[in-house]
């Protein structure tokens, strides 16, 4: 049997990828990436589609921010995010399939007609607000907020996306983040101290920042000198134009407190009656439609969570990356099952069973973490499907040479035997021998 050519031709001048989307024009272009225009070949919708070049992503280190990007996006169904359809790949490609915002960047439009009336910067603040308080009741925190990265759909509504240096739950050590990114001009001050910073208190500065270019039409803080740059942010050198609506520079002021611990929240950006002001009904319901993420606890921390379909659908083998890198030597592994058991008890049956195992587990906001040898790290999610159904989603994470596969293999069926009486089914694993 031959083999299948993954962008075959479907007419004159019409370039199908993998026999499911028609490629049209280039929207743009990055250092390993290219994003395409492109049409299902089912219903005509059209979408936009990110293709990756594998082999440079791993000689380049990128590929962790690849996996990161596509495990924040799977999580959030919003209408103010751009939504992740599909990941498809080949030997040599990935394929992100996503939302195409038709308007374009939000920086476009700044840089066309410098600041924006009160009224469109508002409610353009508010979308943004929207989508972020969103993201962080479900443990994500986007950490690259900036209006390039700020889309706008065909009716002018905005889109967060670009989710690479976004950090999930599994990414926090005592509760905080350490690892230092972003765009200077929008990065809270926190973020370069390598102290450790509270990731949603981050984004929260990002969003003061955003609402002074959209009400001025430049940025607060900017020079080329980026200590001078930080000094400036940490003394709040910085100066309103006479035009700067004042309700707005009060917001702006309280954003952009240097002391996260004082800095206006997200949750209390939305209380403001600024804020408030020129809702509408549906606006108003969107920004109240978010998972709150609660805490169950036994002897640790338990990340648990309602799922909408889109979090069902999503959690088939299109939308999971996790086996389709080696990086750094080591490998991403992950299980699913489904149990009709308590939050309760699977929590203490799974960490009875990592003990066993050799994983030492501590506490950590929003989800279990066990720390076995060698640096392994096994961690371990629960989200309600529908009442009494929970999923159970169970990752390890390690540096392993290829000996030790086997030994990992292992591992897993020993961790299945373990819990057997409490798993309803198992579902796909990314683990071939399991």
């Amino acid at each position: 049997m031959g083999t299948t050519n993954p962008r075959s031709k479907d007419g004159p001048g019409h370039e199908v990828l993998l026999g499911k989307y028609e490629l049209g024009r280039i929207l743009g272009r990055g250092t390993f990436a290219k994003v395409y225009h492109a049409r299902a070949l089912t219903d005509g919708t059209g979408v936009a589609i990110k293709v990756l070049d594998k082999p440079e992503l791993l000689d380049s280190g990128m590929a962790p921010r690849i996996l990161r990007e596509v495990s924040a996006m799977r999580r959030l169904s919003h209408p103010n995010v751009v939504r992740l359809h599909e990941v498809m790949a080949t030997k040599s490609k990935i394929y992100l399939v996503m939302e195409h915002a038709l308007g374009g960047e939000l920086f476009s439009r700044i840089w066309r007609r410098g600041r924006l009336p009160e009224p469109a910067a508002r409610r353009y603040f508010q979308q943004l607000v929207s989508a972020l308080r969103f993201c962080h009741a479900r443990g994500v925190s986007h950490r690259d907020v900036k209006p390039q990265n700020l889309l706008l759909d065909r009716d002018g509504n905005l889109k967060v996306s670009d989710f690479g240096l976004s950090a999930l739950p599994e990414h926090l050590k005592d509760g905080l983040l350490h690892t230092a990114c972003g765009t200077p001009a929008y990065t809270a001050p926190e973020v370069v101290r390598r102290k450790g910073y509270d990731g949603a208190k981050a984004d929260a500065w990002s969003c003061g920042v955003i609402l002074f270019v959209l009400l001025a039409g430049f940025l607060p803080f900017d020079d080329a000198n980026l200590a001078l740059m930080y000094r400036k942010i940490h003394k709040r050198e910085y100066e309103f134009p006479p035009w700067f609506p004042p309700t707005a520079k009060r917001v702006v002021h309280r954003l952009l407190d240097p002391n996260p611990e004082t800095r206006l929240t997200i949750d209390g950006v939305m209380e403001l009656p600024w804020f408030k002001r020129s809702l509408s009904v549906d606006s108003h319901l969107s920004l109240m439609d978010s998972d709150q993420t609660t805490t169950t606890t036994t002897s640790m921390m338990i990340r648990t969570s309602s799922m909408n379909a889109f979090d069902i659908i999503s959690l088939s083998k299109g939308l999971d990356l996790s086996g389709m890198f080696m990086f750094n030597g080591g490998r991403i592994r992950e299980q699913r099952f489904t149990s009709k058991e308590s939050v309760e008890k699977v929590s203490e049956r799974i960490r009875e069973a990592g003990m066993k195992l050799g994983y030492v587990f501590e506490k950590r906001k929003e989800c279990i973490v066990g720390l076995g040898k060698s640096g392994s790290v096994l961690t371990v999610e629960v989200s309600e499907l529908a009442p009494p159904l929970l999923l159970v989603e169970v990752k390890e994470e390690s540096s392993v040479t290829d000996g030790e596969e086997e030994d990992i293999v292992v591992m897993w069926e020993e961790l299945k035997s373990e819990l057997e009486d409490i798993v309803f089914a198992w579902h796909n694993s990314n683990l071939d021998d399991t």
